[in-house]
């Protein structure tokens, strides 16, 4: 029972557990954190009266409140412990915490809940492990003027005389603490129904309900239900859904049961100003939320180590529930591939990386499993698994896993076993435990090297090791050195030439190396290894067959799958990066992007140039690569030209791949400096500020909004700066605010740094992007990197809690340092610090270490070329 007192943020609350004594003790500990106890009781159920309680005490060390008493509990004997406490509603961003919006000129302020992974413990004293599930019975004291909600209906509600009231809320199914939430707010709703009777609510600020903000989630998580209900044959587990829309949250949302809370950008969406980049984002945030009602919610991990399960399902789910929603978009097939699959194997590539599965022994040390590792290669490894055991037969196992385990707990050799029985009644015999140690318990991954036999026609040699971005860095981790990682690699192969390409083969490739025979290989046909990319490795060649890979994409690129492409793409990259290729192979291979028409290839090519390019962007010989983009992109751009002002909505579906690709198009001809682009941007910014209407096409809005910035003067980072105050779209001032941070200035860029710390001009979650963008901008780099390290203690205390934000945040100002003196700077920076950050500050100096070192050994060979 909670008591919630808004004018002065501070709350009053009873808790009342029903524990069963297992063995005799004097002692009862639960976990309690930053509240302040008044009274502890404990009686024997049944009316036996009271045990004398001598005495309770906080532990702030492991969190906990310990409660010694008088005499002995009996073993298998219930009892009731009952806590009388109060604490503050704290103005922060875990716990039960308050955020505030603005509405007629006047501030209101909301409470709201974060308590995964930890965090529950600071608003109520209770068992805070995610294994300890059970029932709970919410009600929550306000005044009138505000409504509460919670994972349940409210039942009842009792109004007082003095304009209070009591909102009782339905009991919970067997839960655990971490996914428990409440609001207290002044927001409206709309709602719907979906077809098996669940009310789906979204509740916003007034405003942004009047002006129809929630309506695409509402209307697309009606669907989602129906579509979960369906997959996984497990219907949707409690009365009601709600979606709370809030301004101010560390996360892009949380999965509550039956209260998922969301940042009003990821939720809220102004159809007239929003690009289909925002469009995705939100919808793929509300897939993945809404996954975890049955992945999370429904069926928990036993212990945070297995972390990695629910998030690596939510994550790859993310693509399969879009795919229902959007058919033509092909996600989990492609998109996937940018976004997930190349992005992870780029930490993963590090020596100071780590398994997805990590011992987790004491509370500081969960906050780390949630990294990009856990949900990124946790979905990688999840597509792997469903493409090599069928879409259908992997389903289908899900499905039983969930009806074994729901209202429970699982670990993942539960999963591991359930997926290898659906698989046995198919016919098929594979030890999925087996496999998948292999690659959650070690880190890192393969890269397979497949070798021409120059003897004999058809045969290889496949050998496999650990892929590693700076071998130096190898050979200084002593974890790595002993270990010889081998894995066993679903690899699957065709074999093609200019006219012709075979059917898909399969190896288990499972030694250092291996001798196999190919049938169809001969002296004119090129080899192409794990197939659209569905493994979670990489593959390299001997030259000769790269070399007919490139004339295969130049002479005809269609033979091989746009995932094929955008693959060899990535690879080439990463491959060169690392050293295992000479650096002209990914600069050739993009020579056929003048013919490609489809959007992923280019948007492989995109994020693989960026971080070459923020290698070399303050180099002096910079403008001989910068001119070779250029040529590459050159005919694509004037072919596509620009969008025509804005589309309506239902235009989305038909042109996604085609408006995309446009979009990436332009903006590598822009950021690259194409002189119609800079032209165009110019244009569209100035009549914006002489008309004062904004028609600038919404798809490529930040990239103009951007490329105007840097060229024009002063007075356009004014009004930009202007309009990212009277702006109200959500999705419009994010871009607005990042838009800021292009400018050429080194005393804007300063200014702005300077402001972000300034919670009523940024909002909290703003703030680490300015940073970063300001670190991207090759004028700012430095700036926000001094910045970063004046302010550390400022950042420090802001985000050190809030899983994500720190290790964004100093990847983001880090990674593309690049001189032996920033190096130095580095190193200088982490001797006067030890805390929770440490891993990420041992990633930034391996990955700087390597870009000193790549820059040392291949850069005159790239320029050369």
């Amino acid at each position: 029972m909670l008591t919630a007192f808004m004018e002065n943020f501070t709350f009053s609350g009873e808790v009342n557990v029903e524990i069963a004594c297992r063995n005799a003790t004097r002692y009862v500990v639960l976990h309690a954190s930053r509240v302040a106890v008044e009274k502890v009781q404990l009686a024997e159920d049944r009316a036996f009266g009271a045990v004398p309680v001598a005495g309770f005490f906080l532990y702030p060390q492991t969190q906990v409140l310990v409660v010694v008493l008088n005499r002995t509990l009996d073993a298998q004997r219930n009892y009731n412990l009952k806590i009388i406490y109060n604490a503050l509603i704290e103005n922060e961003l875990l716990g039960f915490f308050r955020s505030s919006y603005v509405l007629h000129g006047e501030r209101r302020f909301l409470g709201v809940t974060q308590f995964s992974p930890t965090h529950a413990r600071k608003a109520f004293p209770c068992f805070d492990e995610p294994i300890y599930k059970a029932t709970f019975k919410i009600s929550i004291k306000h005044q009138a003027t505000y409504l509460s909600l919670s994972n349940m209906p409210v039942e009842t509600s009792v109004f007082e005389e003095d304009g209070w009231v009591t909102d009782h809320f339905s009991q919970t199914p067997l839960m655990s603490t971490y996914y428990l939430a409440w609001a207290i707010c002044n927001f409206t709703y709309r709602e719907t129904t979906t077809k098996s009777g669940v009310v789906v609510r979204l509740y916003a600020r007034p405003d942004a309900i009047r002006r129809g903000s929630g309506d695409y989630a509402l209307h697309i998580t009606k669907r989602l239900i129906e579509f979960y209900e369906d997959y996984f044959k497990v219907p949707y587990s409690l009365p009601k859904l709600d979606l709370l829309a809030v301004p101010k949250h560390p996360y892009a949302a949380m999965e509550n049961w039956g209260l998922s809370i969301f940042v009003e950008q990821r939720i809220l969406l102004d159809p007239s100003v929003s690009s289909i980049s925002y469009l995705l984002d939100v919808t793929m945030v509300i897939v993945h939320e809404i996954c975890h009602q049955w992945f999370g919610d429904l069926v928990t991990p036993v212990w945070w180590e297995d972390v990695w399960l629910k998030e690596g399902f939510a994550h790859y789910f993310e693509f399969v529930g879009t795919d229902y929603l959007y058919p033509g978009w092909n996600m989990e097939k492609q998109r996937f591939l940018t976004d997930v699959l190349h992005e992870v194997m780029l930490l993963d590539g590090l020596a100071s990386s780590h398994p997805v599965s990590q011992e987790v022994l004491q509370a500081t040390d969960i906050d780390r499993v949630f990294d990009w590792i856990a949900y990124k290669k946790g979905a990688a490894l999840i597509r792997m698994l469903a493409n090599f055991m069928g879409h259908s037969v992997f389903q289908r196992g899900l499905q039983d896993y969930l009806t074994i385990h729901k209202y429970g707990n699982a670990a993942r050799n539960d999963l591991w076993n359930t997926l290898s029985e659906a698989l046995k009644r198919n016919g098929k015999y594979v030890n999925i435990q087996e496999v998948m140690d292999q690659w959650t318990l070690q880190m890192g991954y393969p890269v397979i090297t497949i070798l021409g036999n120059t003897t004999a026609e058809n045969r290889i040699i496949i050998t496999q090791q650990h892929f590693i971005y700076d071998i130096s860095a190898k050979t200084k981790a002593l974890k790595l050195q002993n270990n010889s990682y081998l894995w066993q690699i679903p690899l699957t192969i065709v074999v093609g030439n200019r006219s012709h390409v075979s059917s898909e083969a399969i190896i288990w490739v499972s030694n250092k190396s291996e001798h196999h025979r190919i049938t169809y290989l001969d002296k004119g046909s090129w080899l192409l290894g794990n197939i659209n990319q569905t493994g979670y490795f990489r593959v390299n060649y001997d030259l000769r067959n790269w070399r007919l890979l490139i004339d295969q994409l130049i002479r005809n690129h269609e033979v091989l799958s746009v995932s094929n492409r955008a693959g060899l793409i990535d690879d080439a990259f990463s491959l060169a990066r690392a050293g295992y290729l000479p650096q002209n192979i990914p600069l050739e291979i993009i020579r056929y992007l003048s013919e490609e028409k489809d959007f992923l290839p280019w948007h492989a090519a995109s994020r693989a140039l960026y971080p070459l390019d923020k290698l070399l962007d303050r180099m002096e010989n910079y403008n001989i690569f910068n001119e070779y983009i250029l040529k590459q992109v050159a005919t694509t751009y004037i072919k596509l030209g620009w969008p025509k002002n804005n589309f309506n909505g239902s235009l989305v579906q038909a042109s996604y791949q085609h408006e995309e690709l446009r979009r990436e198009v332009i903006m590598l001809a822009c950021s690259f400096g194409n002189k119609h682009c800079h032209q165009q941007a110019s244009t569209l910014i100035s009549d914006w500020i002489s008309s004062n209407r904004n028609r600038i096409p919404l798809n490529v809005r930040d990239i103009v909004y951007c490329t105007g910035v840097s060229l024009l003067d002063e007075d356009v980072w004014e009004f930009i700066w202007m309009k990212f105050h009277s702006t109200t779209a959500v999705s419009e001032k994010k871009i607005l605010l990042e838009a800021l941070t292009c400018s050429d200035d080194r005393n804007l860029l300063n200014r702005l740094l300077n402001l972000s710390l300034n919670s009523e001009v940024v909002l909290d979650q703003d703030a680490i992007d300015v940073i970063i963008h300001v670190a991207r901008n090759p004028h700012g780099r430095d700036l926000a990197w001094k910045f970063f390290r004046d302010k550390w203690k400022i950042l420090n205390t802001r985000y050190g809690e809030a899983l994500f934000m720190n290790s964004k945040l100093i990847s983001g100002v880090t990674e593309f340092l690049n001189t032996e003196g920033e190096l130095k700077e580095l190193k200088n920076f982490m001797k006067n610090y030890d805390g929770v950050a440490a891993a990420s500050f041992s990633r930034a100096v391996e990955t700087v270490e390597a870009n000193v070192r790549w820059k040392m050994l291949y850069q005159d060979e790239l320029f050369q070329w």
